[in-house]
Parts: C-alpha cells; sequence; structure tokens
C-alpha cells in the first residue's frame, strides 16, 4: 500500500518539486494533485473505491523545458513503482517490435525491484550476523563438544571429549575476530567460500516468433528453475565476500511470494508510467494513408492499457484501471487533437509547459539541488580541487546558452550540458596532471566570453547539438 511519503500536501510535494525544477508552477500543481488523490482513493468506502477514475496527464511542451523529470521526481517523491517508455519505439500488434503491454510488464519489474530492495533492508541485520558466521567458520571452525562413548572392554570411556577450557577460548577468539570482520580490519584477507550458480546460465529459448514474451520468460524461469544449482569455490577477499555472501543470504530470508504480491498492489495503485513523444504517434493529417495507420493503431492499442485493463506479466496479472499515465509530447507538427478521440478522451488533464527564458536558466544553474554548477563542483572536489562560479559567470553562461537557443535550435535545458561542457572540458582533462590537487579555480565573466566565443559564432554547431 502507500507509506508517509505518499500522504505529502500538494503544497509539500510542489514544495518538494521545486527543489530540483524552476518554473512550470501549472504543471507541478497538476502532477501534485494527481499523485494526493491516490492517497484520497485509497481511504475512501470500499464500495466507491474502485470506481474513482484516474485523472492521467498530458503535458505539452518543448524538448528540455523539464516534462520528464516532473515524473521522474514525482515517482521518487511516491517512493512508486516508475518507467519511462517512448511512444514511437512501439508497433501495431502484429508486427515486429515492442507492444504496448511491455510498459506494463516494466512497471511491475521495478515494482518487484523495488520492494525486494525494501525486504532485503528489513532483514540485513539478520543476514549480517549470518554472513559473519560463515565468515568466521572459514576463519576459525568452531569446536564442538562430540562426545561419544565406547563400551569395549570391561568398563565404559568416553571418547573425543573437548575440554571445556577450549571451547571457551575457542568462543571468545571467534567473538574477538567478529569486531574485526564488522570493523573492517580483515577485509583484504583472502578465504574460500562457496557460492551457488545455476548449472547452466548460457541455456537459451528460441521462439522463432511463434510464442509471446511473457511465455517465454516464464518457461525460461521454469527450466532454470528445475536445474540444480552447483556450488563453486572462490577465493575472494573477505570485503568482497562481505557483499557477495549477504546478497546471497538476504535473498534466502526473502518471501518472494510475498513480494511478488505486495509489487503487484504497489504498480496497480501507485504505479506511474511516462509515455514520452506520445505526439509521434499522432496523425498530422486525416488523409489516412501511409505511417499515419501505423501510428492510429499503436494509439489503439494504447487506449486499452490507459483505459484499464488486464496484462499478464511473468509475476501475475496486474490491471492498470489505477495505474497514473503521464503522457508528454512537443506537439510541433501534431497536435493534441490529432490524437483519436478516445485517446485524447483518457488524459483530461492538459499542462503547457513554458519555454525557458534567460532568467530561468540562471536559477536553473544556482538554485536546483542537483544544479549542474554543484554537479562539476563535486567532479573537481573528487580530484581535490575547488570550483567556483562568480554571479556574473553565470549570468553569462545563462546568456549564452538562451542564445543558442534562440539562433539555431531550441533544446531547452539541454542546451546548459553543451555550454557547461565546452567551458569546463580543458580543466577535466587537465586534472591532475596540470591542475594539482588543492588548487582553486574561478570561473568568471570574462572566462566564459574567451572560451565560449567559437560556440556562439559558429551558427552551425552541428557537434553541439544534443
Amino acid at each position: 500500500m502507500i507509506d508517509n511519503n505518499k500522504y505529502m500536501t500538494p503544497t509539500q510535494i510542489v514544495a518538494e518539486l521545486d527543489k530540483y525544477i524552476i518554473g512550470q508552477k501549472d504543471a507541478k500543481r497538476n502532477v501534485a494533485i494527481a499523485l494526493r488523490n491516490r492517497w484520497r482513493r485509497m481511504n475512501t468506502p470500499a464500495e466507491i473505491q474502485g470506481e474513482i477514475v484516474q485523472n492521467n496527464i498530458l503535458m505539452i511542451g518543448a524538448t528540455g523545458v523539464g516534462k520528464t523529470e516532473i515524473a521522474r521526481r514525482l515517482a521518487k517523491i511516491a517512493d512508486a513503482p516508475f518507467t519511462k517508455v517512448e511512444a514511437s519505439k512501439f508497433t501495431e500488434v502484429g508486427y515486429v517490435g515492442r507492444d504496448v503491454e511491455s510498459m506494463v510488464r516494466d512497471l511491475v519489474d521495478h515494482s518487484i525491484n523495488l520492494v525486494k530492495t525494501r525486504k532485503k533492508e528489513e532483514v540485513k541485520e539478520k543476514a549480517t550476523q549470518i554472513v559473519e558466521d560463515i565468515i568466521l567458520d572459514a576463519l576459525i571452525p568452531p569446536i564442538r563438544s562430540n562426545t561419544s562413548i565406547s563400551t569395549t572392554g570391561s568398563s565404559p570411556t568416553v571418547e573425543g571429549e573437548i575440554p571445556t577450557n577450549d571451547a571457551e577460548l575457542n568462543e571468545k577468539t571467534r567473538e574477538k575476530f567478529r569486531d574485526k570482520i564488522r570493523n573492517g580490519e580483515l577485509d583484504d584477507r583472502k578465504i574460500e567460500i562457496q557460492v551457488k550458480q545455476p548449472a547452466n546460465p548460457g541455456i537459451g529459448m528460441i521462439g522463432g516468433g511463434m510464442m509471446d514474451d511473457v511465455s517465454m520468460m516464464n518457461i525460461q524461469e521454469m527450466i532454470n528453475g528445475m536445474m540444480p544449482k552447483k556450488p563453486k569455490k572462490r577465493k575472494v577477499t573477505i570485503g568482497e565476500a562481505k557483499k557477495i555472501l549477504l546478497e546471497d543470504e538476504s535473498a534466502k530470508l526473502v518471501d518472494m511470494d510475498e513480494v511478488k504480491e505486495e509489487a503487484i498492489a504497489k504498480a496497480q495503485n501507485a504505479g506511474i508510467i511516462f509515455i514520452d513523444e506520445v505526439d509521434k504517434i499522432a496523425s498530422a493529417s486525416k488523409k489516412g494513408g501511409g505511417p499515419d495507420v501505423s501510428r492510429e493503431g499503436v494509439q489503439r492499442d494504447l487506449l486499452p492499457i490507459v483505459e484499464g485493463s488486464t496484462v499478464n506479466t511473468k509475476y501475475g496479472i496486474i490491471n492498470t484501471d489505477h495505474i497514473l499515465f503521464i503522457a508528454a509530447g512537443a506537439f510541433h507538427i501534431a497536435k493534441p487533437s490529432d490524437l483519436i478521440p478516445e485517446l485524447q478522451g483518457r488524459f483530461p488533464i492538459r499542462v503547457e509547459l513554458e519555454n525557458l527564458t534567460k532568467e530561468d536558466f540562471f536559477r536553473i544553474l544556482k538554485e536546483p539541488k542537483n544544479a549542474l554548477t554543484k554537479q562539476y563542483e563535486a567532479l573537481f572536489v573528487a580530484e581535490e580541487v575547488s570550483l567556483e562560479f562568480n554571479e556574473e559567470a553565470l549570468e553569462e553562461i545563462a546568456e549564452i546558452a538562451f542564445r543558442i537557443n534562440s539562433e539555431v535550435e531550441n533544446i531547452g535545458a539541454r542546451r546548459l550540458h553543451t555550454v557547461m561542457s565546452h567551458l569546463l572540458n580543458d580543466f577535466l582533462f587537465e586534472v591532475p596532471d596540470q591542475i594539482s590537487p588543492n588548487a582553486k579555480i574561478m570561473i568568471t565573466k570574462e572566462m566564459v566570453r574567451e572560451r565560449l566565443t567559437g560556440l556562439v559564432e559558429d551558427k552551425d554547431l552541428s557537434q553541439f547539438i544534443l
């Protein structure tokens, strides 16, 4: 079900989105309402809960204005299964290519990973204890009292009895080494461990187009399950052994049937599917010929998924009634009205995102928690070099990026990546060979102009277009 993160109010959700995305107030408000509505639906009376229809969202805006980032951040806020697909990659049923149901299977896969990761975290403490015992057994085998009675002769004698002092000393030594293992003092020492692997991991299925993906996956999984897993000895450091064994032991402690059940419910009630480039499957003309027929076919295949249907996955059947679908497209050539009417009706909330201004670019460089400037500063810190930008430099970078977008092709905030890369690549190449650790690099307005003059003057810019 939905945990405490989903209880954020729309205002709190927008505030969280503001930490990463500049502008686009209307889009943020609408996705915040959609997310809160999921919690509201889950808290309505059971008799009406299933009847509440999901209000899907259609985002309209040029590339690089934040459509994908809004959807991705929304999923992180909600701790919800999320998958992004491109509508242009799908083909109509009967043609070679991806079918639209694969987006739902991708969502379930992500949901399984989310739930499994959380379950492993819950059993981590117990799994760590088991791993420590395995490593200790390899380093200092435990002494166990193995008493046997011999009846040979006139009176019985005890054989194999371990003195109590030795057993106690052994246990104390093991506990000392357990502390060393926990503190990482023995991480470089090598030991031999046993890991299980499939008897024949290279086995494959030849479908030849006769079977669907789900059937092939199920048969492959069944065959792999039937094949015995042979233990294999590996000599690794204790540091590596801890990671390998923790993964294995955690997996053993997690109930996969429980994971599947919870993941399916999570995907159904909290899943978000972001369909990008939906304008590419809209028919710009109504003549009904050529590729337009195929595009309309993809739309008609997409319709039942968005409307609400059941999809078979390798983990079980999932209902798409309450999955949130967010579609997005630039709609430069086609218009939203060029989509088939039925599909238009399944995206009742339409938001038009605004083009980014020079001021937006400046704020994007400075304010978000994951701002590009902060990312580059972190890269230089890894080399023990300090990188700083003064205000005028940031204004100049924003000005240049905005001007190139205006004169060549508007690719939104992605243009900042091009400009920043051109500005800093020489420094990145020179560190640490020519720029030593503890150095400080200050980016000024004059430096920006000097290094980016050629970029601004080159009106072709073909090598810089992303």
